[in-house]
């Protein structure tokens, strides 16, 4: 299966819930993804290859403003709760934006996440130990 197969795969199976991150980050690694970037405000998620080359696919997430101060602490809440499995990848992604999240770097070869508030307040959180 060709990167471009692979990262729509995964990415519709994340929206679905269907997938883990252990999974996608698995998955993706496989085929060469360095990291992934989502914009929780354009709603859409850039896929950076290492030869250089990026694939865009729409997210189809939650709508609307994101509002608010970042909230790190809501952010590692949502993180938790979704490595739990208590929620699902739309419900995740809920929560941040409900924690002022406007986007995440994920940097499959660094294993974390970085996530980002609308004036640049971040919060970053390591792979767990099986991602």
């Amino acid at each position: 299966m060709d990167a471009i197969a692979v990262v729509t795969e995964c990415n519709e199976l994340s929206l679905q819930g269907k997938i883990t991150f252990p999974e996608v980050v698995r998955r993706l690694s496989e085929v060469g993804v360095e990291r992934y970037h989502v914009d929780l405000t354009r709603d859409e998620t850039t896929y950076y290859l290492a030869g250089g080359e990026s694939h865009v696919l729409a997210l189809h997430g939650p709508k609307g403003e994101i509002v608010g101060p970042f909230d790190a602490g809501g952010v590692e809440q949502a993180v938790r709760a979704s490595q739990r499995g208590e929620i699902t990848h739309p419900e995740f992604l809920a929560r941040i934006r409900a924690a002022g999240c406007v986007g995440y770097l994920a940097q499959l070869a660094g294993r974390r996440v970085q996530y980002v508030g609308r004036t640049g307040d971040m919060h970053v959180e390591p792979f767990p130990s099986k991602a």
